[in-house]
């Protein structure tokens, strides 16, 4: 069988024109083995160690001898098993190699399947919930608001009329209420729904049930749901909860069930604790048609039914409610937004844009390794053409490189998959609270699928330059080149690839560069208030209370207020009540005196309004432009005052002083005169609210609150305390509150600086992911440029022995070397300059006071980069200059 096997090879040999004989052939590999031995002699090795890495720098010619010739009539799976066990073999006998693909290839991939969890769990994950297409948004489109909120008589009349939904619900949160009797008295956060929210969602209880239509009803007996979260903490998942009450605000809520604890509505109820039929919320204008009060609604489709279908239902139902109401609802209208694009759109051009950032960090280290294996090659060069010699067909030499490219990638994405998980813990500590289903960030098996495609696409992508390269060598000429040089062509490519290193490295510092200068301009825009020394927290009054008239509120808070100003380290204190800058918003509508009143609401101005204690202007030192503040004179027995923005001014009164004029607020007959107007504060953004349409600000003084609202004012207050160190004194206003009673609850505190940095989370998110994949990105192009120049440098150490023995001075090499580097520099901050051009136009949403193409940054990152490109040619320049010519005239 083995004669056999040898003559048909001999004959394959002759048949594809193999003219040197056997005995020709060995005798040359013969010869060129002898001659690495002799080499590796010279260099000090023993002679059975020249021997060893002779072999193996021949591939190990014996085997190369027998295997090659045995192989060629062997079934691909096997010659495939065989070259995956040599390419394991190659990468065994060089560790050094090996460790540094693949960790650069582990810091590439591992940072690309990192953020492709983060982007399958928010954007590619089907929504939990059945037939998650057929969800809609529902908000109210209306002056100053495309989406607005919507009114709760006006969502009833939706509900009623429509014949495109099979089911609509509503729900408003931040609601909140003091729990009392079960220890010390506790703030909880809850979401006010209709009956069948739970139902469209697909959601069922753990235990109980849901709310019914009557309890959902003004008057109904006070029922509540419990959060499972809260169910576990505060009752240990106990059953027997059911039936039982609960003390909330003073009043008694029967639990009728519990929610399950991982339902967050993509996590806009991360933190609630209870559910309640909105019907039970005792705000007095709750069933006024213009009061949207912060309701939202949720709609699902009848099957069959369109987006666009619905609209025009909906555009039918609200032109007849018009009808009905043309005092109230003339204007109004119904906004229907896809499910999913409400809740993931705003977040989803920012992930895309980081994910394409990500994906050049892989492409860096793609194109790192492949310059690896390019400078490796040149010692493989003599062993693939004695396997080329021996008769191994070109695609067998392809196939064998890519098996260890794809060997090596695929290590790298085991060790990358780790780092993933491990990085993707860590992230998840950074991102910003209000990122979308962030819980479900996890590595599952489709991560792990995308991690091992990577792989596999990686290997081949870096793998393919070297392979073809090698086999397009001409093998004659490698064996008679004995690798004593390199091509330039070979320089050529490497040096393409390090440029083309560059140039991504350059886009993504550029991406950086401005996200960087764009949180600098955010910080440097003035919200309009002193944010350094203010603190923002929320007071509940005790049961009793709140469930006052409007005179013990008012002196119960009078009380309070001088309690937490005698607290140390408290300056001044003032409530609110309203809006709060770059918190939540509430607005107003007016008529000016003198101005005949509009026929219906629709019509009337729009402010948004802040009703606030005599020293919030204190308090934020917020600059008042003339007039006055307001006093404490200014009470609930004294004349109706009111101060206004520097925006309100110049917009109802263009060509007059507003000091002295008159409003109508809110419908009201009675008159309100404007007292002083104040500096604009930065309602809605530091980076958006010159852009908004709504903007006039209205201040009134929280004591002539009506007296309607004064006695269901006693839950949720806003509090704003001013101090040299506002994040230090919320303990002691805590102690002062109880001090008062047990059962007055302080909570929510945050500093204002806080707030700026909430406000800001989501750029400083991108901005510092931005800059992780810049900084990877200009390390593994450094190491690049070191090593592509570091081996330049190598191959020609003996060029460069002849030019210093022939008078070059060490000023002469230490140019020439530089000089080949900052080429490749140059070159590649030229095509980067260009691609950033196009790339970062993608940033333009989310920048703010720099434009994508703003000059200023492409100069100084393009410094930054030549700077540390040159100083990384530099290191192998320098050693360059310094050889000694006669060792460099000994090298081969």
């Amino acid at each position: 069988m083995k004669t056999f096997r040898h003559l048909l090879t001999r004959f394959l040999n002759v048949f594809r024109g193999r003219a040197q004989s056997e005995r020709e052939l060995h005798a040359e590999l013969d010869s060129h083995l002898q001659y690495h031995i002799d080499d590796n002699l010279r260099r000090g090795l023993s002679p059975d160690e020249a021997r060893r890495q002779a072999l193996l720098r021949l591939g190990g010619l014996e085997q190369t001898k027998e295997s090659i010739r045995d192989q060629r009539s062997l079934p691909f799976l096997e010659t495939f098993l065989q070259d995956l066990r040599y390419a394991f073999r190659m990468l065994r006998h060089n560790p050094g190699f090996t460790a540094a693909a693949v960790i650069v290839l582990a810091l590439g991939i591992g940072a690309n399947t990192a953020l492709f969890s983060i982007v399958n769990a928010v954007l590619l994950r089907p929504l939990p919930y059945p037939q998650p297409e057929q969800l809609v948004t529902l908000r109210e489109s209306k002056p100053n608001f495309a989406t607005g909120s919507i009114s709760l008589p006006h969502f009833l009349d939706w509900q009623k009329d429509n014949r495109t939904f099979a089911s609509m619900a509503a729900m408003r949160g931040g609601r909140s209420l003091v729990l009392t009797g079960l220890g010390d008295a506790e703030q909880l956060n809850a979401v006010l729904l209709t009956s069948g929210f739970f139902e469209q969602l697909g959601v069922h209880p753990v235990i109980g049930r849901t709310f019914t239509q009557d309890e959902e009803k003004v008057g109904s007996a006070p029922t509540v749901l419990l959060a499972g979260r809260f169910w576990k903490r505060k009752f240990a998942s106990d059953p027997a909860i059911l039936g039982k009450t609960l003390t909330l605000d003073g009043k008694a809520y029967s639990v009728i069930g519990v929610i399950p604890s991982d339902f967050d509505l993509l996590g806009r109820f991360r933190n609630t604790d209870l559910y309640i039929p909105i019907g039970q919320w005792g705000n007095p204008i709750l069933m006024t048609r213009s009061a949207g009060l912060g309701i939202s609604g949720i709609g699902r489709f009848q099957p069959g039914v369109t987006i666009e279908q619905a609209r025009a239902d909906m555009k039918r139902v609200t032109q007849n409610l018009a009808l009905a109401y043309p005092d109230t609802d003339k204007n109004i209208g119904a906004a229907l937004i896809p499910f999913r694009k409400w809740n993931l759109g705003a977040v989803q051009s920012s992930l895309f844009v980081l994910f394409g950032a990500v994906a050049f960090v892989l492409l860096i280290a793609c194109v790192n390794v492949a310059n690896l294996l390019l400078a490796r090659s040149t010692t493989r060069c003599h062993e693939f053409a004695i396997r080329s010699a021996l008769g191994a067909p070109q695609s067998r030499i392809v196939r064998q490189l890519l098996v260890e490219s794809v060997l090596i990638a695929s290590l790298g994405g085991a060790v990358g998959l780790l780092l993933a998980a491990l990085g993707t813990q860590a992230v998840l500590h950074a991102l910003p609270t209000t990122l979308p289903r962030a819980e479900s960030i996890s590595t599952d098996a489709r991560v792990f699928l995308f991690a091992l495609l990577l792989s596999l696409a990686a290997g081949i992508f870096f793998g393919l330059a070297p392979a073809l390269k090698i086999a397009r060598h001409d093998p004659q000429q490698a064996l008679q080149e004995s690798g004593r040089g390199q091509s330039g062509q070979r320089h050529r490519l490497q040096g393409a690839l390090v440029a083309a290193e560059i140039s991504l490295a350059l886009v993504l510092l550029i991406g950086a560069g401005l996200m960087i200068r764009t949180l600098g301009a955010l910080h440097n825009v003035s919200p309009g208030f002193d944010t350094a020394h203010a603190l923002a927290f929320g007071l509940s009054l005790p049961p009793a209370g709140m469930n006052a008239d409007a005179a013990t509120v008012r002196a119960t808070l009078r009380n309070v207020q001088q309690k937490f100003e005698s607290a140390p380290g408290v300056q001044s204190v003032a409530y609110s009540w309203g809006a709060l800058p770059l918190g939540y918003d509430d607005e107003w509508l007016f008529w000016i005196d003198g101005q005949p009143k509009p026929a219906s609401k629709s019509e009337m101005n729009w402010t948004i309004d802040y009703v606030v204690g005599p020293d919030y202007f204190k308090t934020l030192s917020i600059p008042l432009q003339s007039g006055r503040f307001f006093t404490e004179q200014d009470n609930e027995h004294s004349p109706h005052v009111a101060v206004v923005d520097e925006v309100f001014a110049k917009k109802f009164f263009p060509n007059a002083s507003p000091i002295g004029q008159r409003l109508h607020l809110n419908e009201s007959d009675d008159s309100t005169e404007i007292i002083g107007v104040v500096s604009h504060i930065n309602q809605w953004g530091l980076d958006s609210d010159a852009s908004q349409e709504l903007r006039a600000q209205l201040y009134v003084p929280f004591m002539q609150l009506p007296d309607k609202d004064m006695a269901n004012a006693g839950s949720g207050i806003g509090v704003v305390a001013r101090s040299e160190h506002p994040a230090q004194i919320f303990d002691s206003i805590r102690r002062a509150s109880n001090q008062l009673s047990a059962d007055q609850v302080v909570y929510g505190a945050q500093t204002m600086d806080e707030l700026i940095a909430d406000s800001l989370a989501e750029r400083r998110f991108s901005m510092i992911l931005l800059g992780l994949f810049a900084a990877l990105a200009v390390l593994l192009s450094t190491v690049g440029i070191y090593g592509v120049i570091s081996y330049i440098v190598s191959q020609r150490t003996r060029e460069i022995g002849i030019r210093v023995a022939l008078g070059a001075t060490h000023t002469d090499v230490l140019r020439t070397v530089l000089l080949q580097g900052a080429k490749m520099t140059a070159l590649g901050i030229l095509i980067g300059l260009a691609l950033s051009l196009a790339a970062t136009r993608l940033l333009a949403t989310l920048l703010f006071g720099v434009t994508a193409t703003d000059p200023l940054t492409l100069a100084a990152v393009a410094a930054l980069l030549a700077a540390v490109s040159l100083t990384a040619t530099y290191i192998p320049a320098r050693r360059a200059s310094h050889l000694d010519p006669t060792t460099a005239l000994r090298y081969q």
